[in-house]
Formats: C-alpha cells, sequence, structure tokens
C-alpha cells in the first residue's frame, strides 16, 4: 500500500523550492556566456520575448498540470496524462519524457555540482593557483578531472571524494521528504544563495577599473556592453534560437520537476501568482546577479568586450572554473571572493539537483506504491551506477552527448507535448478555469491564447528547425573523432535503455491495475 502522498508545508516552501529548482549552473554560468557570445544586449531582447511567450506560459501550464495530478494521486507524467480528460491510453507512454530527462541530467549534473564543491574547498584553503595564468588554471581543471595527471592531481581520487560527499547530500535531502528535506533545503538554502549573489555583485560592481591607461575597462561601459542592444544581430535567427534554450533551462519548464513539485499542492493552493513569483526569483539571480558578477568581471580584466566574448567562447566549465577563479586572484581578499562563488554555484546545484532526483522518486511511490525508504535507496543505487561513465569518461564525449537529449532536445518535445495535451485534448477554456482555482491574481486573457496557439506553434517551430539543420549531422556525429564514437554511442544506448525501462514499468503497472478492475 502506497503511503499518503506529502504536501507542502508553506506558500513560501513551494516557492523558494520551485525557484530552487529553476536556479542553478546555468544562471551563473550559461546565461553570461550565451549573453556575450550572442551580442550581449542584442540578447536580452529575445531572451525576454521567450520568457514571455515562452517560459510564462509553459510554468502555468505545469503548475495546473501537477497540482491536478496530485489531486488524482499522481505526481509523475505518465499518471497525469493517462488522467488527462481526452489524452487516450497512449497519453501515458508520452510522459515517460517527464521522467527520464530529470534522470539523464542528474547522470551528470550532480558530477559538475561536486566540482563547485571541491573548489570552494581549494579556494578557500588556498590551494587554488591563484596566481597563475589561464594555462595553469586549464591544467588545474584538467588534472582535477582526470584528464590529465599533472603537479596539481595524480589520479582520479579527489575528484571522486567530493562526488561521493556531494551525492550522500543530495540524498540525504530526498529521503527526508518533500517536507522535511527539500522545502527546508530551499527555505534556508534559497536566502543564503541570494545573499552570497548579492555580495559577489556588490564586490564586482564596485571595482575600479584595473588599468588606469584604459579607462574604457570600467563598470559602466561593461553594463552598457550587457544592456545597449546592436539591432542588427535581431536579424541572426541563432540569437533568438539560444534565447529560447536559454528559458527553457532556467526555468526548468519542459523537464518535468515542476509537474512533480506541483503535484503536491493541495487543491486550493494558488498557482498564477506562486509560479510568478518563483519565475521572477529565477530571473533576478539569472539577469541581476548572474549577468552583474561574470560578465562585468570578464569585461573588467580580460580587455574589454573582445576578453570577455573570447572568455565566454572557451565553455561554460572554462568561464566558471577558469576564467573566474583567474579573475578573483587579481582582487584583494580573491581566496574568500573565490570560496563565496563557488559555495554560491554549489548552493544553486544542490537545490536544483534534488529536484532532479524527486520526480524518479515520485514515479516508483504512487506508480509502483513503494515507501519512500525503498523507491530512494533503490534510485540511489541506480543512479551511482549511471554516474560512473559520465565520471569516467567525460573526456569522450558522454556528458556532452547526456547533455543534448537531456538537457536540450527532451525539454522541447516533452514541453509541445505537455502544451498541446493541455490546451488542445484537455481544452484550454477547461484548462484556464482550472489554473484558475485558488488564484490571488487574475492572469491576462492574453496568455489563454499565447497557449493555445503562440507556444505550440514556437515549440514545433523549433523543432521542425533543428531536424531541417541538425538531425542527420547529430545522429551520424558528423565532426566527432572516431575514438570518441563508441562513448557517445554508449551514451545513448544508456539514455534509450532508460527510457525503455521506465516505459516498461509503466506497462506494467497498468496491465497490474487494469488486471486488477477486472477482477
Amino acid at each position: 500500500m502506497a503511503e499518503k502522498r506529502e504536501q507542502w508545508g508553506s506558500k513560501l516552501g513551494v516557492i523558494l523550492a520551485v525557484a530552487g529548482s529553476a536556479v542553478g549552473l546555468g544562471n551563473f554560468l550559461r546565461f553570461p556566456a550565451k549573453a556575450v557570445q550572442n551580442g550581449g544586449g542584442a540578447f536580452m531582447i529575445p531572451y525576454f520575448a521567450a520568457f514571455l511567450l515562452l517560459g510564462i506560459p509553459l510554468m502555468w501550464v505545469e503548475w495546473t498540470l501537477g497540482r491536478m495530478g496530485g489531486q488524482r494521486g499522481h505526481g509523475t507524467a505518465p499518471g497525469i496524462f493517462d488522467r488527462l480528460d481526452g489524452a487516450g491510453r497512449w497519453a501515458k507512454y508520452l510522459g515517460v519524457i517527464g521522467v527520464l530527462g530529470p534522470f539523464v541530467i542528474l547522470i551528470y549534473y550532480m558530477y559538475i555540482e561536486s566540482w563547485t564543491l571541491a573548489y570552494a574547498w581549494y579556494s578557500f584553503t588556498g590551494h587554488l593557483p591563484f596566481g597563475a595564468g589561464q594555462a595553469e588554471m586549464k591544467a588545474f581543471l584538467a588534472g582535477y578531472q582526470g584528464l590529465a595527471g599533472n603537479q596539481y592531481f595524480s589520479s582520479l581520487g579527489p575528484a571522486l571524494l567530493f562526488f561521493a560527499l556531494t551525492f550522500l547530500v543530495n540524498f540525504y535531502f530526498i529521503y527526508k521528504g518533500v517536507r522535511g528535506g527539500i522545502e527546508k533545503l530551499s527555505k534556508y538554502g534559497m536566502p543564503v544563495l541570494l545573499g552570497l549573489g548579492v555580495l559577489l555583485a556588490a564586490r564586482v560592481l564596485t571595482l575600479g577599473t584595473p588599468d588606469p591607461a584604459l579607462p574604457e575597462l570600467s563598470v559602466g561601459n561593461a553594463l552598457g556592453f550587457i544592456w545597449n542592444p546592436d539591432f542588427s544581430q535581431l536579424l541572426n535567427a541563432k540569437v533568438w534560437i539560444e534565447a529560447a534554450g536559454q528559458i527553457f533551462f532556467t526555468l526548468s519548464v519542459g523537464i518535468g520537476v515542476i509537474l512533480t513539485y506541483a503535484s503536491y499542492l493541495r487543491r486550493q493552493d494558488d498557482i498564477a501568482l506562486s509560479g510568478l513569483s518563483a519565475s521572477a526569483t529565477n530571473e533576478f539571480c539569472e539577469v541581476i546577479l548572474g549577468g552583474s558578477i561574470v560578465i562585468p568581471a570578464a569585461f573588467l580584466f580580460l580587455g574589454g568586450a573582445a576578453g570577455a566574448l573570447d572568455a565566454a567562447s572557451s565553455g561554460t566549465f572554462n568561464l566558471g572554473f577558469v576564467t573566474m577563479p583567474m579573475i578573483f586572484g587579481k582582487i584583494p581578499a580573491g581566496f574568500l571572493f573565490s570560496g563565496l562563488w563557488f559555495s554560491l554555484l554549489f548552493i544553486a546545484g544542490i537545490t536544483s539537483s534534488v529536484s532532479l532526483i524527486q520526480p524518479a522518486v515520485s514515479f516508483l511511490e504512487d506508480e509502483l506504491g513503494w515507501p519512500r525508504r525503498r523507491s530512494v535507496l533503490i534510485l540511489a543505487a541506480v543512479s551511482l551506477l549511471a554516474c560512473l561513465p559520465a565520471i569516467l569518461f567525460l573526456g569522450h564525449g558522454f556528458v556532452d552527448e547526456l547533455d543534448f537529449w537531456g538537457g536540450t532536445f527532451f525539454l522541447v518535445v516533452f514541453a509541445a507535448i505537455e502544451v498541446i495535451l493541455f490546451a488542445w485534448v484537455y481544452g484550454i477554456d477547461r484548462g484556464w478555469q482550472e489554473m484558475h482555482q485558488g488564484a490571488r491574481i487574475r492572469i491576462p486573457i492574453f496568455y489563454k491564447h499565447v497557449i493555445k496557439y503562440v507556444t505550440p506553434l514556437f515549440l514545433l517551430g523549433l523543432l521542425g528547425v533543428w531536424s531541417y539543420q541538425q538531425f542527420w549531422p547529430f545522429i551520424a556525429m558528423q565532426g566527432v573523432s572516431p575514438a570518441d564514437r563508441p562513448y557517445q554511442w554508449a551514451a545513448r544506448a544508456l539514455v534509450f535503455g532508460l527510457g525503455a525501462a521506465i516505459a516498461a514499468m509503466v506497462a506494467w503497472v497498468w496491465r497490474r491495475r487494469g488486471a486488477t478492475a477486472a477482477r
């Protein structure tokens, strides 16, 4: 017999939990890199357009579907879609992506998250080579990742140790449950994260010109680079696609996490204002804090817009783990600010990674009827085994392959499925009414038409363009070295093997239910 479903302890708790799910490494690393690479201020126009026309509507749809599912005993997409009026008997299999996607991201996300814990430790203890140049910082990162033996690391032992600590902390909070674990983590972690973000942003924004001979390297000019658009860049389709992708990534929409979190709401709990508040918190962390720490610091110390672009183009990992500590090494008490920076990233990472675990736990509890202890322990064992290839084969593109399927493709596909089911199968009129059940604000009627027409067309258009331009080159692994192809095929086998296993469990559960009902 399944345990009674939990509920959130407070409205603030669920808002902070959903915000914590959204606020992750992407807010402080991916967003600055994408903004710089796509023209600075020019990026912000399609970014906010995607936020209003894609992110906000999908967020409200997922909160609504999740709360509806929770009232019917389901916290993940297979059960929610199956109970959606008019969806049909195959809808539950479309929902498999909502369990698979978060788990695929989790496989590599926890490992990257553990780097932030390690770097916080190495910063506070003075072991990072702050005074060294970019080559030395890259060597330190490569040594830590086990990609190259050097004077800093002779084995993967330290990386495995910090991964083990991160893994245990994640599953501790999951084991403690929705209210006693996830909500408590978010209620304490998010204020600390915001405090650290404000402190670091204030420090960066009060920095003087590093070279008096170059007065153009100023905080004012750095902020101008972010906010003054070059309108000619708006004719570049890539800028719009990158902006839409960032909104997906940052709001955690299209993953299945919000569905699960919203399923623990009560029938009359507000979702209109709560969802908007969680999204606003995420945007503050990303645009105001993330944009005020990384971009101005890179602009000041790396030679203006060109230097910032070089840093952003070197890769998200290099931006966070090479460029930023190198910059902190140029200011007084840099070891302290570097430690605070990586502490901020670790808190952002863990509030997100626990949200990636919860859908799978909820699936085991709600659909298989397992108690939480059994669900968490078995899932921890499966997660550990799945994470090991991502750790050991990092240098062969294993993580990049997982990131494409879990962190890009599945997001767009699942978002398209859920918004079409909500607006066209369940019906936008019924959905709109459900969305306003217990609402503390009235959502502008404009969004009713956006959800029905604009958002689905936007998503289907993205899928169509990608399929036309990139589907076959990606599937055929064009540009991938022959030495790396076996590892990336193995990553694909892992992803689709997990998907097949989840689909098989769905089929077995529903067949068992049908047999029980027939008796």
